[in-house]
């Protein structure tokens, strides 16, 4: 069965030859808050292992409290100023609208994880893993938790009597509190508030205590304040002491200042101090809060009228439960696998003989990131390599990457980096890495004046036969090898002339601003990007029109941009057949009768986050294969370097055609994205269970060994 049966035959397809003038589009943020609910699909499936149930809702969480400070922040500052009706931002609805539907969704998902979280609970205690809070200690665990109380958490904490201050102290960002009313049975009236910031900056959240049996028991950090109050306000006379745990999320915007004479690392370090000041977009408090103690606080601190105040249980940043102790049997977590080897590479002695025979497409996490540092590693030592050139987004808190390019300073190689000190949360990391980059001799590049720079980009230039050659890698995620386990990206490896050739160009705009560089492979964002996707989706409907094979097949993680939306409409009525799989946000509404019915749309959510940017385009028969940074949204499109490769080698062709079948061929984590916005699952009728993430891992091992052994 060739690709194009596997979804529709010819017979099936309709053409519709008009286009109504009123289309379709879901909400970028509502489609955002729809992908956050399948995350927490996850972690109520019970196929899934425990501990990684407890690790989707920390996901859940981590999700949430970003979505607040980016984009509740943006439609917050959209309500008090002039907006483009047709932005991606407010597709779908005004600001107001839009807060609204976010605030009905957020009680709904927070009322669904409350029940999640219980579940769960419950499981473990099944498994004899117990979360137990101070009331519930036996005589033994009361005496460990007192004595981690006064040696480890005690000279961490930083008690404040509110109600003796003139002003309330400043409530930071994403930080979690104990709220505290003091009061006496005898006389309620009597009372005193107080706030103690609970330190999980320097503390864990989660404490393993002694095993009873083959029981395990674990108390959380605010617990543990809570069963050592009595001690910290020992010096009032009161009887009664509670502790209400509360949250306020700020806008992350960073405001960058004109002034010129400041360099923009400066003006990158200023902002980041200004965003820990930011507006409030939400405040989360535990529903048991006395209303007397959750209305002080909220007079306080002026959000007696906000909008986005969130009742949560006793716990709050249950992000946290990301890092939930690793305990219990195996079964609990998902199967640890081993990389695949990519057999080329290995059977050879040098990455730079290895690619002068052949093109190299590696897939993580199916296959070890090792590789690219190993890379480095070679260049930095190699006599023959003059240069190194290499765009940094995010990267590792103890980064190999960082550590090979200062090897390769030390080794006499000229290192040129651009670090992007825009990449969000990322920009004090990044402020460190340019400093260290620079003392160790490196150049690098703050970044392009008005572009965020998202492009994954490295140059090796080595001195062969008294001439330069250059070897290239181009990638759909970040130099990062601790995100390479977790997240499912592509990176070409490369010596081909016509790619090297176009990422030196790239790399002299870096430098050179002016210099806009021409690009007739590589398809390079904001100049020739959307122009290039509307040219190939333009051609795929003349080629329907004409009676030709017409498909498009698209994987990102999110499609928002209204023209590439509305090309692919034009396309589905044509008669293109059109399979999109959208990780998170998909403002495309599919299966609309006599607008687009000839697309289906779907999202997977499973162990490894679906990170990477490939598009597939029939052409006629002659098939075009591209992997890119760069999803389908404005900021994307228009306002950063991202760059696009075309995949020449029909090898690494069939390798992604692979991938991209046993995408759309998944029906036990695949979602269908529709207009309800209600995520079920994919199913069909054949009887056999397909399961992308282990099924390419043992797919893409059986097709290297058939072409190793094929030569």
């Amino acid at each position: 069965m060739t690709w194009f049966k596997l979804f529709r035959t010819p017979s099936t397809i309709r053409k519709v030859s008009y286009m109504p003038r009123k289309l379709p589009y879901i909400n970028r943020e509502v489609s955002w808050l729809a992908f956050n609910d399948r995350v927490l699909q996850e972690a109520a499936n019970p196929s899934v292992p425990l501990l990684e149930r407890v690790k989707f809702l920390g996901i859940f969480s981590s999700n949430l409290d970003e979505f607040f400070r980016v984009r509740v922040g943006t439609l917050l500052r959209l309500e008090k100023m002039e907006y483009d009706a047709d932005a991606d931002v407010v597709m779908g609805g005004s600001p107001e609208e839009i807060l609204s539907q976010i605030h009905d969704l957020v009680m709904e998902q927070r009322r669904k994880f409350d029940r999640i979280f219980r579940l769960v609970l419950k499981e473990l205690e099944n498994e004899g893993i117990h979360i137990i809070d101070e009331r519930r200690l036996s005589p033994e665990q009361e005496n460990f938790v007192n004595d981690y109380f006064i040696h480890e958490v005690r000279p961490f904490l930083i008690p404040i009597l509110v109600d003796k201050l003139k002003e309330f102290p400043y409530l930071e960002n994403q930080v979690l509190y104990l709220a505290i009313r003091l009061s006496k049975a005898a006389n309620q009236n009597d009372k005193m508030y107080a706030m103690i910031q609970v330190p999980v900056n320097v503390l864990p959240r989660f404490t393993v205590l002694p095993k009873e049996g083959e029981r395990t028991f674990i108390i959380m950090l605010d617990d543990i304040i809570r069963s050592g109050l009595k001690q910290v306000f020992s010096i009032f006379d009161y009887d009664i002491i509670e502790a209400y745990t509360i949250k306020l999320t700020r806008d992350a915007e960073i405001d960058i200042s004109d002034d010129v004479t400041k360099s923009f690392f400066e003006k990158i370090s200023r902002g980041l101090k200004q965003r820990e000041t930011g507006r409030p977009v939400r405040f989360v408090y535990d529903r048991e809060m006395p209303e007397d103690l959750l209305n002080y606080i909220l007079e306080k601190n002026n959000l007696k009228n906000f909008d986005n105040l969130i009742p949560g249980s006793r716990y709050h940043n249950a992000r946290n439960f990301i890092n939930f102790p690793k305990v219990g049997p195996r079964h609990l977590q998902y199967e640890a696998v081993s990389p695949i080897p990519q057999p080329f590479f290995d059977k050879k002695t040098s990455f730079f003989r290895a690619l002068k025979e052949r093109d190299v497409l590696l897939h993580y996490p199916y296959q070890s990131y090792d590789y690219m540092v190993d890379f480095l590693r070679e260049a930095a030592i190699d006599p023959a390599v003059r240069s190194i050139k290499m765009t940094l987004y995010r990267v590792a808190k103890n980064s190999k990457i960082i550590n090979a390019l200062i090897s390769a300073i030390q080794n006499g190689k000229q290192v040129t980096v651009l670090l992007e000190l825009q990449a969000r949360f990322d920009e004090e990391a990044n402020i460190f890495w340019t400093t260290k980059l620079r003392d160790a001799g490196a150049t690098v590049i703050d970044g392009v004046p008005g572009l965020k720079v998202h492009s994954k980009l490295c140059l090796i230039t080595r001195r062969e036969d008294n001439r330069n050659v250059r070897y290239a890698t181009i990638g759909t995620g970040n130099f990062n090898e601790i995100t390479a386990r977790l997240y499912s990206d592509h990176t070409l490896y490369t010596s081909d002339l016509r790619l090297t050739n176009e990422v030196r160009r790239i790399f002299t705009f870096f430098k050179n601003n002016y210099n806009v560089p021409t690009t007739r492979n590589l398809i390079m964002a904001p100049f020739s990007m959307r122009q290039q996707w509307s040219r190939l989706i333009r051609n795929e409907i003349n080629n329907a029109k004409a009676g030709r094979k017409a498909h498009i097949y698209l994987k990102m993680n999110a499609l928002v941009d209204r023209d590439l939306i509305n090309l692919l409409y034009k396309a589905s009525q044509a008669g293109v057949i059109i399979r999109i799989m959208a990780r998170s946000i998909c403002s495309l509404v599919p299966g609309i009768p006599g607008i687009s019915e000839n697309i289906e749309a779907y999202s997977i959510v499973d162990k490894y986050l679906e990170h990477s940017r490939i598009f597939v385009f029939a052409n006629n028969g002659q098939e075009l294969f591209y992997i890119s940074s760069a999803d389908w949204m404005i900021r994307n499109l228009d306002n950063r370097v991202e760059v696009a490769t075309p995949i020449y080698d029909p090898r690494l062709q069939e390798e992604l055609r692979v991938f991209m079948k046993a995408q759309f061929r998944d029906n036990q984590k695949a979602r269908i994205l529709n207009e309800t916005q209600d995520n079920p699952f994919r199913v069909d009728s054949s009887g056999k269970c397909y399961r992308l993430q282990s099924d390419f891992y043992r797919l893409l091992n059986d097709e290297l060994i058939k072409q190793e052994s094929t030569g």
